[in-house]
């Protein structure tokens, strides 16, 4: 039971999944909105934030796992940041944010290191991550550093 599987409805459930989510990296080639099912989904290579990491001081082994997300009731998507034409490009996911217009109508945004988003005009909030398959080790830990300005 060590796979995840979670599912949003509200903004606190997505601020769960934007949680769970942060630091996964992903390609381009690999998101798609489906216009005909009101559907953006995609895979990510997720972080495995609530597992803590294997080994010493001096060598951690964290992991990473192939998740599958999607976002439904999507009624538009827009994007800044991102060249679609370079599907092999990594994105690197931050985070996930709403912004509730006439809720629970509102906007989700994607957002990516580098300054890169997408957003997606949603009738409301139903959403899903599941993990698909055994993780593997890394030894690379995403850091977060303050940008001096704001310290």
């Amino acid at each position: 039971m060590d796979q995840l599987k979670l599912a949003a409805f509200d903004a606190e459930d997505l601020a769960v999944v934007s949680a769970h989510v942060q630091d996964a990296v992903l390609k381009v080639g690999d998101i798609a909105f489906i216009p005909k099912e009101k559907r953006f989904a995609g895979v990510i290579n997720r972080f495995v934030w609530e597992k803590q990491p294997e080994g010493n001081a001096r060598k951690k082994n964290w992991e990473r796992r192939r998740s599958g997300f999607h976002f439904d009731r999507v009624l538009a998507v827009r994007s800044t940041g991102i060249d679609r034409s370079r599907p092999d490009a990594v994105l690197d996911l931050l985070a996930i944010a709403f912004e509730g217009k006439e809720e629970p109508a509102g906007t989700i945004t994607l957002i990516f290191a580098g300054g890169g988003a997408i957003a997606l005009d949603v009738e409301c909030i139903e959403a899903a991550v599941r993990d698909l398959g055994p993780a593997w080790s890394t030894q690379c830990c995403p850091e977060h550093r303050l940008d001096e300005q704001s310290a």
